[in-house]
């Protein structure tokens, strides 16, 4: 294979995790507007919490820096890929792409010949209007299918890789071969399932396996809420369904709902896209998982507790990030119940979050609580098991 010139838009999970992936064999440039990124990828540290990523930018030679001179990294680029946050507008309900177009903008300008790969989720339909609005058709999607702090693991044993392309369009077919192929030289698992599709069936199998993800994880929510509603064992009932190797064990860990960065957005995009076409499934997936936090927070208040402690704001386990944790909606509906809370969050400097105190000692947040709320339990708090409320039955994410 011939060497290219790749830059890489945002420096965040994805990006960072196609930006090592592809400068084990070709020269990559991060772009990002936060300068300390920038020094830390130029100083071959993470900027985003992945053990793995960590361990190949230490360890791998790699061809790879970092700018914030957007126009000159993409001046010369053969692959521009996209990687910047989609976060969703529940008053538009639809995706911000401003970041994704500001890049498409500025390629087109710069470097017209660009193959531009959008890696950013964005809505069914999206890349086929982009490339109308910028009268660019060298532009791509490709979804990513990563595990926040699990990136760099899950991009180099991909379980798919699909290139979104107008398959009438012989160059621009090539290209979407070539960016699979890059994909495929870089993994360490040989024969990766490899698809081409039009655009908007890519940017639809994204949406699409986000929702059915959310869709076990209400279901198994569900499960548990009838079950410690009736005073039965959950886990006792999990472990005789998932045996059914059409189940399977995988996303059936009860939780305070469905949370983090892709689930939530996802499947409210997805819900937007079927405005005009019937459906009741997915509704109900978005719907089940305001009640299970409503369920939830009823339990607590049960309990009568004078304090309430958050034991970390995360949505998983060994993680930095707690964008759309669950725990948060749990945090901000019993506040509305009058709740007085208190927060254990040691990734936090702020000492107060959200109106609510963060306490560093997590021996005293432990004394001073009455119940401790955890969406995951840890060995650490197995001294205070008696004031634990966590539906954390497997202790794993």
């Amino acid at each position: 294979m011939r060497a290219y010139k790749i830059a890489v838009a945002g420096a965040g999970y994805v990006g960072m995790a196609m930006a090592v992936l592809l400068s084990q064999h070709h020269q990559v440039t991060v772009v990002d507007v936060v300068p300390e990124k920038i020094s830390m990828i130029n100083r071959r540290q993470s900027p985003v919490r992945d053990d793995v990523m960590q361990q190949v930018l230490s360890h791998t030679p790699l061809q790879l820096s970092a700018t914030l001179d957007a126009q000159a990294a993409y001046a010369d680029a053969d692959f521009v890929v996209i990687a910047v946050p989609t976060n969703y507008d529940d008053v538009t309900q639809r995706f911000q792409t401003a970041a994704v177009e500001e890049v498409i903008g500025l390629v087109t300008q710069c470097n017209p010949d660009a193959a531009v790969v959008i890696k950013s989720t964005v809505s069914v339909g999206y890349t086929a209007s982009v490339r109308e609005k910028f009268h660019n058709r060298n532009i791509l999607f490709s979804p990513e299918f990563l595990r926040e702090s699990h990136a760099m693991e899950d991009s180099l044993r991909p379980s798919r890789i699909i290139v979104g392309t107008d398959m009438q369009d012989t160059r621009l077919t090539a290209s979407a071969r070539a960016f699979a192929a890059l994909l495929q030289e870089g993994a360490e698992k040989p024969n990766v399932d490899t698809l081409l599709m039009g655009f908007s069936e890519a940017e639809a199998v994204k949406l699409f396996a986000n929702t059915y993800l959310a869709l076990r994880v209400a279901y198994f929510n569900e499960l548990d809420t009838y079950a410690e509603s009736k005073g039965l064992n959950t886990r006792q009932i999990l472990d005789g369904v998932c045996l059914d190797p059409r189940i399977g064990s995988h996303y059936n860990n009860p939780s305070f709902g469905y949370g983090g960065y892709c689930l939530p957005k996802d499947t409210k995009q997805l819900l937007a896209n079927y405005h005009d076409i019937p459906q009741n499934l997915i509704s109900a997936i978005v719907k089940s998982n305001d009640t299970r936090k409503d369920f939830i927070v009823n339990q607590i208040v049960q309990k009568a507790p004078r304090i309430i402690g958050v034991y970390r704001l995360t949505m998983k386990s060994n993680s930095d990030n707690f964008r759309e944790s669950s725990v948060q909606d749990i945090m901000k509906r019993l506040r509305m119940k009058g709740a007085a809370i208190v927060i254990y969050e040691p990734s936090l400097c702020a000492d107060t979050f959200e109106g609510s105190r963060v306490i560093r000692s997590l021996a005293e947040f432990k004394e001073m609580c009455d119940v401790i709320l955890a969406n995951r339990y840890d060995e650490e708090l197995h001294d205070v098991k008696d004031k634990i409320y966590t539906r954390d039955l497997y202790c794993r994410d």
